[in-house]
């Protein structure tokens, strides 16, 4: 606004406009630490989507996601689909977008998430990790399914769905359709407790199309 303008105004409006630029300074530091803590994969957000019918996303299902009314009802998006069909990207601009809004997230990939579990384990930290976890409105569990679950990663599969059962969201992405993810979980008695917790309130998301890495690719 121009010196000559702001002088016109009453100091009532004057100082409601500095009240209103600081608490706009605030929320963005704020959204920056949120999405710094996500630690995404990608720099995606839902504006930057190429929503293609072909690819299975529609611009009335993107704005829905982007609206993030489903991490206020604690629901889950399990985004399946061949490699390189953008699932990491759609995931990450899905916590671009929580966190834009107000929620906390965090990002890991299935088999990182394990290994890391494994170590914390050994060092004492296996509590901490996993209500750090547990605390974040959301969260992402990337490439989920690449490899069968060791009896190990199954326990801390199901440990982290039962706390989070009820009081966050998650988006899990996979190769692999949600009705085969009985058989990679492995024991069948963990396997319902684990897919009884996430899938009753999830939405199965379905991309489609060739790899976006594929230069030929439009």
């Amino acid at each position: 606004m121009e010196l000559k303008e702001a002088r016109e105004l009453s100091f009532d409006e004057r100082l409601g406009m500095l009240l209103d630029a600081e608490s706009l300074d605030r929320e963005n530091h704020r959204t920056r630490a949120r999405l710094r803590h996500a630690k995404l994969r990608l720099d995606a957000c839902m504006e930057d989507l190429k929503i293609k019918a072909s690819r299975g996303l529609d611009r009335a299902t993107s704005v829905s996601l982007a609206s993030c009314d489903w991490v206020r009802d604690k629901r889950n998006i399990f985004i399946t689909g061949p490699t390189g069909a953008g699932k990491t990207y759609l995931a990450c601009a899905l916590a671009h977008s929580a966190c834009r809004q107000g929620f906390s997230a965090v990002y890991h990939r299935a088999s990182s998430l394990f290994d890391e579990l494994t170590i914390a384990k050994a060092d004492g930290r296996y509590k901490r990790m996993l209500a750090a976890i547990a605390n974040k409105s959301l969260l992402i569990l990337d490439d989920f399914g690449l490899e069968k679950l060791t009896v190990e990663n199954r326990r801390d599969l199901l440990e982290i769905v039962e706390q989070r059962y009820g009081n966050c969201s998650t988006v899990i992405t996979s190769q692999f359709e949600v009705k085969l993810w009985h058989d990679i979980i492995g024991d069948p008695t963990i396997a319902d407790a684990i897919l009884d917790r996430i899938v009753h309130n999830g939405h199965e998301l379905k991309v489609k199309g060739k790899s976006l890495r594929d230069p030929a690719t439009e």
